[in-house]
């Protein structure tokens, strides 16, 4: 299995986006990106943190690829709105990728060019790419949240 580790906004349709993908053993949400060890939910909400809220995706690269994940990523938000998604504005919802390796970074940087120039967006893509930091597990009424709820989306 291999990690992958992605930010686009609230973390639970993101999760549940990537839970759904045939390849993908698991999934979990915290916080990763910041300057505070061990945040909760509450500080990084406040943006003073730095965290992003990301999902750690652990797959099978026989069953998924990489560049699978990397779709559906760019498919589940809009990668042009800094520190935004929706209603839901903050660094905490950045865009962002943290790659595991070169090979995840390469792949990062080449799909997002192929994106910026594919003219699907009218304005430049913001998404950051930058090596993996620590992950921070977040509280585990955030797992599965909308699963756990029945819910298909963040905005059911």
């Amino acid at each position: 299995m291999q990690k992958a580790i992605f930010g686009a906004g609230c973390f639970w349709g993101v999760e549940l986006t990537f839970s759904k993908i045939e390849g993908v053993g698991s999934t979990a949400v915290g916080y990763c990106g910041g300057k505070v060890p061990d945040p909760t939910y509450e500080i990084v909400c406040t943006g003073q943190s730095d965290h992003a809220e990301v999902v750690l995706v652990e797959f099978d690269p026989e069953k998924v690829s990489f560049d699978k994940l990397l779709d559906a990523f760019w498919s589940l938000h809009d990668p042009t709105t800094l520190n935004r998604q929706g209603p839901d504005i903050g660094t905490q919802y950045r865009s962002v990728i943290f790659f595991q390796d070169e090979e995840q970074a390469t792949l990062s940087k080449t799909s997002k060019d192929n994106l910026q120039m594919s003219g699907k967006y009218k304005t430049d893509i913001v998404t950051e790419i930058v090596p993996t930091e620590q992950f921070y597990r977040a509280e585990e009424y955030h797992q599965k949240y909308l699963e756990a709820r029945g819910l298909g989306g963040c905005n059911s």
